[in-house]
């Protein structure tokens, strides 16, 4: 889909940056609550992951391994959504949350990119999942769908989503199923590529992750917005005026 078009069927405050798992920081864990509302009283967008419990349900995190965001160790997908809320708590204290409970204190106030992550190749029953969630947006162009497997975005493709892949150096093969969807969602160490210089002209681009007034100054010019963490979004939507 040509930049224009894409652009045209996304909320625009997309493009003044995306809070990368919420607007997290020393006080709110990434994909929590708190980090999610954080984003939204601020009046920035905002990225998160959802993966596909035991039991067939979706929460948000973004490792598959619970370790690292709450200090004990477990796989998301190996535990049932009732196990993960009795016995898992967010370093600021908070619970791991639900797609749905992301919806409800979000109400579409700010748009949301939401990532599918994929584990053991379940790509197919996480995409019906996330596919049956996804009605309940009432406007269309306040979320982005997007995932490192073209696989789970492929059933998406008729839901009036904007779908992007993620594209990472170490997995660049992926790079090959770009016309399959609408938009790419590029590591900033792919910029150096002709190739990737040349698409990104003509469509529409997002990289990933900036961290750094460096980096933002270096790629805002060349993409249509960032995914952005440790930075003041004030400042990310100046650069990318």
């Amino acid at each position: 889909m040509k930049k224009q078009k894409a652009i045209s069927k996304i909320n625009p405050l997309f493009l003044k940056g995306i809070a990368h798992r919420g607007l997290h920081n020393e006080k709110f864990t990434e994909n929590g609550l708190k980090a999610f509302e954080n984003a939204i009283n601020h009046g920035v967008a905002f990225e998160f992951d959802i993966h596909l419990t035991k039991d067939g349900e979706l929460v948000v995190c973004h490792d598959e391994e619970l370790k690292r965001t709450t200090g004990k160790e477990g796989i998301i997908e190996d535990l049932t959504l009732k196990e993960i809320k009795e016995n898992y708590r967010l370093l600021d204290g908070g619970e791991i949350p639900t797609l749905q409970e992301v919806f409800e204190l979000n109400k579409e106030r700010v748009p949301m990119v939401i990532e599918l992550k994929v584990f053991r190749k379940n790509y197919k029953p996480l995409a019906i999942k996330a596919k049956e969630a996804f009605k309940q947006i009432k406007d269309k162009k306040n979320a982005l769908i997007i995932s490192f497997d073209p696989r789970s975005l492929w059933p998406l493709k008729h839901e009036g989503f904007i779908r992007s892949l993620l594209v990472a150096k170490s997995d660049e093969y992926t790079w090959f199923f770009r016309r399959t969807v609408e938009s790419v969602d590029l590591e900033d160490k792919l910029f150096e590529e002709k190739r990737v210089q040349r698409y990104i002209k003509k469509h529409f681009t997002n990289v990933w992750t900036i961290d750094s007034e460096e980096k933002l100054k270096k790629y805002a010019p060349m993409v249509d917005t960032v995914t952005f963490q440790y930075l003041d979004p004030k400042v990310v939507e100046e650069e990318l005026k």
